[in-house]
């Protein structure tokens, strides 16, 4: 793909568009509250509607989600449903129902049916307190196949509040396995996802399949409505043996249970039976190797039967992962799969060079193609019956998210937007546009960069400058729109961001480069890209600071340890020391294999990767920003490093967010607490990258 590297600044901008933008509004931390975000986007059997998610910031300092209508050719997206916590409408295959999830008037999340022509939704499943996984009808409409997982006796509502009542404390968790919890989902202790199947006539529903060890089931009904085809892990060490996928056949009847030996050994997720029942499609790979990560995602068929199994991107580089992130879109990792009418190729979502498109893969072995093109990442949906029409999502840096359909045809997708909930705010505020650049590392290595300049940019000018590093760290940075990046560029920042080594969309090697071995290969790429900034025209490297969340706050740290370059870093959320958080971590580091070793007796790779090691050289003032409900990485690992820095005397300050935020606040988090931390990082910048502020030797 060509991607276009022109600045948006000119210097010869005309008269009315200076005016123009003279009257628009900077983007602050508030200006989230005025944003509408899409998702989900389904369109009808017939592909004349698409049904999505809704979701804004209500007055409440909560988010109010409803399902919402809109035609594939012309009309008005009009609300389906009142909402506030509807989500996930799912279309019959006849197209006349439409089933959804919602927690009417604050109670359990149900399975809700209703016309697709409006009317009064019906309640269909009366499940106990827990939690609903995905869902799907069956093709003939009887039935719905779902997951779902139940919350344990000792933590429901009721047993919570009866030992307040009686002045009991909590009760212990007894564990016998770590998949006990998940950062964004909490505790779970030993419940799983189970697969049940609901009667949508009766609502009656009954157990179908409870033997996944995880509960990370996938599955989708056979044509006939007869089976199900179940992506599952079944080892007793769960979630330590995630690649022992299996794929099973399931009778809708009886619940026996075919397993398919005949594919090969690896993980498998996001199954699809073909349309004329003969084959079964995944996303896997092949191999015992446990680091999903930095291998690439492959698609494979197998017949109906479990023979004939083979890889159909394995001539590709391609990874069904398109792992573009985002702070104002749904970023999912699940690979999207969708097969033609004709089960005669599978279209797919692939993440490429900080874009994601949709490719063609033709099931008789031919060679692939990408349908789409641009700088923008799209988020496919589902298809019509006949295959001719896709609902999608599409943004770019300059916009969220709105709803586009696409005409699929043999060579090519034509796209065309149905929504425009943001084009008043977008008209209305100071919106930047990046510039993509090439940044060449020390060993020739290729690094794509982006560059945002402040809202006062002016030739000749030079701004204080961010760079921001992506967390992961096998995601990728992209067209996307990015709040806080526009945030800041309204603030006068000129705002850098990259995919070093490790990123993913760029082919197996650059992701896997920093396998066991992170602040090499990645640290060379980022400090290639912090000299490229010292060069920069429009920036003063006296004022540069460097921030990042996640891996990204894993990297700052880095950074900070092995230069002084940066006026000032904010590390969020961060990784700091990789030998503490092998078992702390709601995914547990495994004995060789994404790292040499082990935490507890050989951790020498773990301790030279961990910045921790190197605090006693920083000199940066530092913020540090954690959460106490982060799972991922557990709130000690931002405090070592404030108890590190504080004991050196380096300039520095802990933001510690409440129980009730996780690992991703800064997407998903409480808005009010969304708000601080920008406010937050806002602050921190003014006071060590302002006009006085110069950078420490």
């Amino acid at each position: 793909m060509i991607v276009s590297c022109g600045s948006t600044a000119t210097d010869k901008e005309p008269l009315m568009a200076v005016k123009a933008r003279s009257k628009r509004s900077l983007v602050t931390p508030e200006s989230l509250n005025d944003l509408v975000f899409v998702s989900d986007p389904q369109v009808s059997p017939d592909g004349s509607r698409v049904l999505f998610t809704h979701k804004v910031i209500g007055e409440r300092n909560t988010y109010e989600t409803s399902l919402w209508m809109v035609s594939t050719r012309r009309g008005t997206p009009r609300p389906f449903t009142h909402g506030p916590r509807d989500s996930r409408g799912r279309w019959s295959a006849d197209g006349g129902r439409i089933a959804f999830v919602s927690a009417r008037d604050k109670q359990i999340p149900q399975l809700h049916v209703i016309d697709a022509d409006g009317g009064e939704a019906r309640q269909l499943t009366r499940l106990p307190q827990g939690s609903i996984g995905s869902y799907q009808w069956a093709p003939d409409g009887r039935h719905i196949a779902f997951t779902f997982r139940e919350r344990e006796p000792d933590w429901t509502k009721e047993a919570v509040e009866h030992r307040k009542e009686h002045g009991l404390t909590p009760p212990p968790r007894v564990l016998h396995n770590t998949m006990y919890r998940l950062d964004g989902d909490g505790y779970f202790n030993a419940e799983r996802y189970k697969l049940y199947l609901v009667d949508t006539a009766t609502g009656e529903h009954r157990l179908l399949y409870d033997r996944d060890t995880i509960g990370w089931m996938s599955f989708d009904w056979s044509p006939n409505s007869k089976q199900l085809a179940v992506t599952s892990v079944r080892n007793r060490r769960g979630v330590l043996a995630s690649w022992d996928s299996q794929l099973l056949t399931i009778d809708a009847v009886d619940g026996s249970i075919h397993h398919l030996d005949g594919v090969p050994k690896g993980p498998k997720t996001s199954v699809k039976w073909s349309p004329d029942g003969r084959r079964i499609a995944w996303a896997g790979r092949e191999g015992k190797d446990g680091s999903y990560s930095t291998e690439n995602l492959e698609l494979w068929t197998c017949t109906a039967s479990g023979r004939n199994a083979r890889s159909l991107t394995a001539g590709t580089d391609w990874c069904l992962m398109a792992c573009a992130l985002s702070d104002s879109a749904d970023v999912s990792f699940e690979p999207n799969i969708q097969w033609s009418s004709d089960s005669k190729r599978i279209l797919a979502g692939i993440g490429w060079h900080g874009q994601s498109h949709v490719a063609s893969i033709p099931c008789s072995g031919g060679t692939p193609r990408m349908l789409t093109e641009g700088r923008t990442v799209i988020t496919p949906g589902n298809c019509s019956s006949d295959g001719r029409v896709m609902a999608m999502m599409i943004d770019d840096p300059t916009a969220p998210p709105e709803i586009h359909v696409g005409r699929v045809g043999a060579t090519a997708i034509r796209t065309r937007r149905i929504t425009n909930f943001n084009d008043e705010w977008v008209a209305s505020h100071h919106v930047r546009k990046p510039s993509v650049r090439w940044v060449r590392s020390t060993d020739g290595t290729r690094v794509q960069t982006w560059v945002m300049t402040p809202v006062n940019h002016r030739a000749g000018r030079r701004h204080p400058a961010v760079l921001e590093i992506h967390g992961g760290p096998h995601a990728q940075y992209g067209e996307c729109f990015f709040h806080e990046f526009q945030v800041l560029a309204s603030a006068g920042y000129l705002v850098v961001y990259s995919n070093p080594r490790g990123s993913k969309g760029y082919g197996r090697d650059h992701t896997a480069a920093i396998r066991g071995s992170w602040g090499g290969k990645d640290w060379e790429d980022i400090n290639s890209v912090k000299e490229f900034m010292q060069n920069h025209p429009s920036i003063n490297p006296d004022r540069m600071g460097v921030m990042g969340g996640s891996y990204g706050g894993y990297m700052t740290l880095w950074v900070i340890g092995h230069t002084t370059d940066f006026a000032g870093a904010i590390t969020d959320r961060c990784v700091s020391n990789l030998v503490s958080m092998g078992g702390n971590s709601d995914f547990v580091y495994k004995p060789d294999t994404y790292w040499p070793g082990a935490f507890w007796d050989c951790p020498d790779q773990l301790w030279h990767s961990s910045p921790i090691r190197t605090m006693g050289r920083v000199k940066t003032p530092t913020m540090i920003i954690h959460s106490e409900g982060d799972l991922r990485c557990n709130v000690e690992q931002g405090e070592q490093v404030f108890a590190a820095l504080q004991i050196r005397g380096i300039p520095s300050v802990f933001v510690r967010y409440p129980r009730e935020t996780s690992h991703g606040m800064s997407r998903n988090g409480p808005p009010d607490m969304r708000l601080h931390r920008l406010h937050q990082i806002l602050d921190w910048w003014k006071s060590h990258l302002g006009p006085r502020r110069r950078k420490r030797r």
